[in-house]
């Protein structure tokens, strides 16, 4: 039995001062009733008297509650209060909650105590009102009828037409109502679990009676007892851990008092401790039979019930989940959707299992390698290991994988990604390893003949077959993912590492033998054999020698051999060269022999070519296709081979350079020949550079080497305007190659002694390369189709038709970035930059950051070229009256404002360089004068308005300049002009005066400020020291320019023989641009007027104010200096502080103990903090001029 040391049972409902006394006695009260505690057959039992003969003082509020709760009921049936008083029922109770339910339990608790009967027909209706019936339970039905009896019964009664219920009502008594449901049934097992809990009648009969509710056909039902199911069982795993708890004390104390000497151990307490320990556990299986009971009849049906619906419910977005942008939920779909299929092949459709198969060629691996997962347990798991190796043995295969591996290959071309072998590899390289390593295999499928029940591989088959097991084998060697999956190498463990060795010799043992086989029986197939050879780039090499495997390797080059003299496919060539370049690696000791091999290829073919050349130049014009085929043939098998081996000593150059003259000269040559002949040339110059960058070159043969070079370039240039364009974008890509390898880079490093071989492009070959740019990359669609001669273009050839025209661009932008093109004629690439953003905005804009690193000065002239050659572009089309409002207008102001953004945050970096872009667009804007008269705009006045959109890259103090040298080209009538076509003018006038007047209007009233003004001398911060220090800094820098940075030459928009004029240039109105004065070309040609423009405006503001100060102060001389400065000040403050502020510091340097109590300038009082902390000094205001470290002084004469 269960001492009194167990928990006591408190009664919340007794009164406060004998909590403790009641309780206690209730607990034993409990324990020592027979009828309560006592083990009884499971059942009905009638009603039967209860034993307790005290009853714990109940409080007035509880005592009129029981007196109601006994009045409502008759025949044991709770009755609702007609007169709409206190809750009867146990479910009113617990929705009103105006009561502690801890109380509402207890007394629950002592109605069970005096008739079980009734208190549990009480609880039944509470479950059954809960879910929402109106229907009543009477004891008759409770004593007489099964619990599906009473559930078939209430459903009847059950009014579902509203569809709502208690736990799903909205409003806030039904949620205080939910939470006081679940809150019921856990105090309720809380406070029952000393002992009612055990009497095998509460707990069987409320358990019984969810089951049958969780069960049946109305959802209200259904819900409510699961719910109610969840809550008790929450409650029991609560009781089962107390319980727990009180075992390990019982046990614990129990081995303490065994522990004790034998004259100290007290008998009796260890029987109690058995006896209570034996109870405990008893109690424990009671409550684990009830979890049990709980689980198995409620939670694992309505499981089973929802699990195919909840199946079919999700499916569907699991899949797509997969496809989430969130790469680590579409890894964790992907497995989820795998699990699905590992428990029911049938579960997913061939739909869903499609959205997953082509996720191993995706990008990111995680993602692909769960897909690759899938697609293992998909294809590869169904097999059954043992009847596919008997089906080998008895067809005399060594391998049982040959079915999985045509399976493979069938899931390869069915996927159509047939460049994507590499990938698939790689996603099935974790789950199917021991598959894609099985070479044996796929050796055997494409060398034996189908035995007798096998299927014949085809052609596709095997090409997709020898695909896929040269990219398990490059996966195996090198040891890791493909390029584009991965972050790049990573360091592999000691583990990986072996496995990658063993993996290579295994390979190389295998091939070494199988190759040769392989090449012969494909030798006639191109794709086939291209693939072959690249297996020996991942041999070990070192088996040759060290297996004594010599004479596989001279099967290996008889085979090579063979296909050279069988193909011309330059994949297949390119494919041999390189196997003989690994070959011939000095590291091995086979060089020799594969050396020898390839020197007498190579000598065949260059007697071959020689013979050939020859007859094709005698032949001239008459020479047939044989003659055409016996040169081209032979020329790509040694331009191939050129690529990779030094072929100088064979001198190929000379008959190279034969046939491109005679082309040029006769215009004959058939384009595939001068092709090959330019790249071979190409190739024999850069060997002969690589000899001469090695050693030691003489005089001699930087002599020889720079005239090859000399007469390729010209070669090179006159092919340009060749009229077959493969010959042409061969030229241009050649040009650009070798005008960066020799230029003024080539010196550097210390090989100074290479100065002879840099070459220079002139002018005219500048404007050559920039023309076919022009001409072949920035082209419409239509153009490119004319261009391929009517050919349909599906869309791999258009994507690749695009890559082309995009490695033109950047041969040639690579070329202004690296100053050997000057940085000018990158104006008319920059101009395309928007048109043309979706091909090739990434280069532009690459190029436009490069150059601007190189010279952000000549950057941004280029840049306001490029807006003034699309300005002429326009005005050459519409004339000069353009419409402001067209696309086209709208369009170049879209670009300069993209231009704009490009200069950064950082105005104090590019604020000359903005400036100079201003300076130059208010020249172009006034360059040319209307032909109607002055009364007219200018011509180009509209381009203002383009120019407006750099505005806001100027500092204040450089708009105040800028607008001062607009000014200088404006009349006086020019200012007063309202007019719509004088707009642009005051748009871009209103740009520059806003921010800049604000520094004027502070400067003045600080000065004008008394308060201000007048400071001591002691209290006055030495401002003018930083300011000093800050612009001759600022200075200095722009000065220094002038001696480290060369600019080249005027820039001036070149002439181009394929593009309209840039200019619109009216002969009998244009002016003597060479005479003006700050014209572009005394502004480019003189460094220090390009260098420091914004300091020739401050000196040339300077002077002019120093003029004015002077003739200002010498008509006051007879006058005092005191005397006149402060009546001057107080009369009109601001002229004579502007006046003093714009005198040069040499006029200024004798009046400083004059004015030290009335020149002080202080900073103007601001609003706020923010705008006292963005006034900065201002290093183009010629005040600055006249601070020194002494102070201000104005020296009078």
């Amino acid at each position: 039995m269960i001492t009194s040391e167990l928990p006591v049972l408190q009664d919340s409902s007794n009164e406060s001062g004998a909590t403790d006394a009641v309780g206690l006695s209730l607990n034993m009260n409990e324990m020592e009733d027979p009828e309560v505690k006592g083990k009884k057959k499971r059942g009905r039992p009638g009603k039967q008297a209860q034993a307790s003969n005290k009853k714990p003082r109940k409080s007035p509020t509880d005592k009129a509650m029981g007196m109601v709760r006994g009045r409502g009921k008759a025949n044991g049936v709770a009755q609702q209060n007609g007169n709409g008083g206190d809750p009867v029922t146990l479910f009113e109770v617990v929705k009103v909650g105006k009561s502690a339910m801890q109380s509402v339990v207890d007394e629950w608790i002592e109605s069970y105590k005096q008739d079980r009967d009734l208190a549990l027909l009480d609880l039944i209706n509470f479950f059954i009102q809960c879910s929402g019936c109106k229907g009543t339970v009477r004891i008759e039905m409770f004593r007489n009828m099964q619990n599906a009896e009473i559930i078939r019964k209430m459903t009847e009664e059950f009014d579902e037409d509203s569809g709502d219920y208690p736990l799903t009502m909205p409003g806030p008594m039904w949620k205080k109502f939910r939470y006081n449901f679940c809150e019921f049934i856990c105090v309720l097992i809380r406070q029952c679990q000393y002992s009612i809990i055990y009497d095998e009648y509460m707990m069987d009969t409320v358990i019984s009676l969810l089951t049958g509710l969780s069960d049946s056909q109305v959802r209200a039902f259904r819900h409510t007892s699961t719910l109610a199911a969840m809550k008790l069982m929450t409650a029991l795993v609560n009781v089962a851990l107390n319980l727990s708890i009180h075992q390990d004390n019982t046990q614990r104390q129990y081995e303490t008092e065994r522990n004790k000497m034998v004259g100290k151990r007290a008998n009796e307490k260890l029987e109690l401790l058995l006896q209570k320990r034996k109870e405990l556990q008893e109690n424990q299986d009671e409550i684990e039979n009830m979890m049990n009971s709980i689980f198995k009849g409620i939670f694992v049906h309505r499981y089973s019930s929802i699990l195919n619906s909840l199946t079919l419910f999700w499916q569907d977005r699991i899949v797509s989940m997969t496809l989430d942008k969130e790469y680590d939920v579409a890894v964790e779909a992907i497995r989820l959707v795998t699990l699905i299929l590992q428990g029911s092949e049938d579960a997913l459709s061939n739909e869903d299992c499609e959205n997953v198969y082509h996720l191993v060629y995706s990008a990111h691996r995680p993602v692909a390698v769960a897909a690759g997962e899938f697609l293992h347990r998909k294809l590869f798991s169904r097999h059954d290991p043992q009847a596919e190796e008997a089906l080998a043995k008895r067809r005399g295969r060594s391998s049982p994988n040959g079915n999985l591996i045509r399976m493979l290959v069938l899931f390869f071309l069915e996927s159509e990604l047939h460049e994507h072998a590499a990938y698939l590899v790689d996603s099935l390289w974790e789950s199917s390893q021991e598959l894609l390593k099985d070479w044996e295999c796929m050796t055997e499928l494409l060398l034996e003949e189908p035995v007798q029940g096998e299927e014949m591989l085809s052609d596709r088959q095997e090409s997709a077959l020898i695909e896929l097991m040269v990219c398990t084998i490059r996966q195996a060697a090198e040891a890791h993912p493909p390029v584009g999956r991965g972050t790049g190498k990573r360091v592999l463990t000691a583990k990986e590492r072996k496995t990658q060795i063993d993996d290579k010799n295994k390979l190389t043992e295998h091939f070494i033998m199988a190759l040769p086989m392989l090449l012969s029986k494909y030798q006639a197939d191109a794709e086939k054999v291209a693939n072959l050879l690249q297996i020996p780039q991942f041999f070990d090499l070192d088996v040759y020698s060290a297996g004594r495997m010599e004479k596989h390797l001279d099967a290996l080059l008889k085979q090579i051999r063979l296909v050279v003299e069988k193909h011309i496919e330059t994949d297949v060539l390119e494919a041999c060269s390189k196997t003989y370049s690994i070959l011939c690696s000095e590291e091995y000791t086979i060089m020799n022999r594969v050396d020898i091999a390839r020197s007498q290829l190579v000598d065949e073919m260059t007697d071959r070519f020689a013979h050939s050349v020859e007859e094709l130049l005698q032949e001239g014009e008459e020479a047939d296709d044989d003659d055409i085929y016996n040169v081209l043939s032979t020329l790509k098998r040694l331009t191939a081979f050129h690529n990779a081996h030094d072929l100088t000593r064979w001198d190929l150059f000379g008959n190279c350079y034969r046939l491109l003259k005679a082309g040029i000269e006769q215009g004959s040559m058939p384009e595939q020949i001068a092709v090959q002949a330019l790249q071979c040339s190409h190739y024999s110059i850069l060997w002969q550079l690589v000899k001469i960058t090695e050693g030691v070159p003489s005089k001699d043969d930087l002599v020889a080497l720079r005239r090859v070079v000399k007469s390729f370039l010209a070669v090179c240039q006159q092919c340009l305007s060749n009229v077959n364009t493969p010959v042409k974008e061969q030229a241009f890509m050649l040009l650009c190659d070798l005008l960066m390898i020799f230029s003024h880079q080539l010196v550097s490093g210390g090989r100074e002694g290479l100065q002879p071989l840099v070459f220079n492009p002139d002018g005219t070959l500048q404007n050559e390369l920039l023309n076919f740019v022009l001409d072949h990359v920035f082209i419409d669609q239509d153009d490119e189709n004319q261009s391929m001669e009517g050919d349909e273009e599906d869309e791999a050839n258009k994507i690749e038709a695009l890559h082309k025209r995009r490695n033109l661009l950047a041969a040639f932008c690579k070329l202004i970035i690296y100053d050997i093109v000057d940085m000018p004629a990158a104006a008319d690439i920059f101009k395309h930059y928007m048109k043309y953003y979706n091909d090739y905005g990434d280069i532009i804009k690459e190029t436009l950051s490069k150059t601007r690193q190189t010279d952000k000065i000549l950057c941004a002239k280029t840049l306001i070229l490029s807006l003034q050659q699309l300005f002429n572009e326009l005005l050459q089309d519409q004339g000069p009256n353009l419409d402001r409002t067209s696309s086209h207008v709208s369009g170049i102001k879209e670009l300069a404002r993209r231009f704009a953004l490009t200069f950064g945050l950082d105005q104090i970096k590019t604020r000359e360089a903005v400036a100079t872009l201003h300076k130059d667009g208010i020249e172009f804007a006034f360059k040319y004068q209307n032909p109607r008269g002055p009364e007219f705009p200018p011509i180009n006045l509209a381009f203002l308005e383009v120019l407006s959109e750099f505005s806001s890259k100027l500092i204040r103090q450089d708009k105040k300049t800028v607008h001062s040298y607009l000014e200088k080209f404006m009349s006086e009538s020019m200012s007063e002009r309202r007019e719509d076509v004088w707009l642009p003018l005051i748009s871009y006038r209103n740009s520059l005066l806003t921010g800049g007047d604000e520094d004027h209007m502070s400067m003045t009233s600080g000065s004008s400020s008394k308060a201000g003004s007048v400071r001591s001398k002691k209290g006055r911060p030495p401002l003018h020291k930083k300011r000093i220090e800050e612009e001759s800094s600022v200075e200095g820098s722009w000065m220094m320019r002038n001696d480290t940075l060369q600019t080249p030459g005027a820039l001036q928009t070149p002439q181009l023989t394929s593009t309209v004029l840039r200019e619109n240039r009216p002969a009998e109105h244009m002016p003597d641009h060479d005479s003006e004065p700050g014209s572009e070309n005394d502004y480019v040609h003189n460094p220090q007027m390009q260098m420091s423009w914004l300091g020739q405006q401050k000196m040339e503001e300077v002077s002019r104010k120093d003029r004015t100060s002077m003739n200002y102060i010498k008509s006051r001389s007879n006058q005092g200096v005191r005397q006149t400065v402060r009546g001057l000040m107080e009369d009109d403050a601001e002229p004579i502080f502007e006046d003093v502020m714009m005198s040069s510091r040499g006029q200024l340097e004798d009046m400083n103990e004059e004015f030290e109590d009335t020149m002080v300038i202080d900073l103007p009082p601001s609003r706020n903090r923010r705008e006292r902390a963005e006034l900065r000094p201002d290093f183009f205001d010629s005040a600055a001029m006249i601070e020194d470290e002494s102070g201000f002084s104005m020296p009078m004469f």
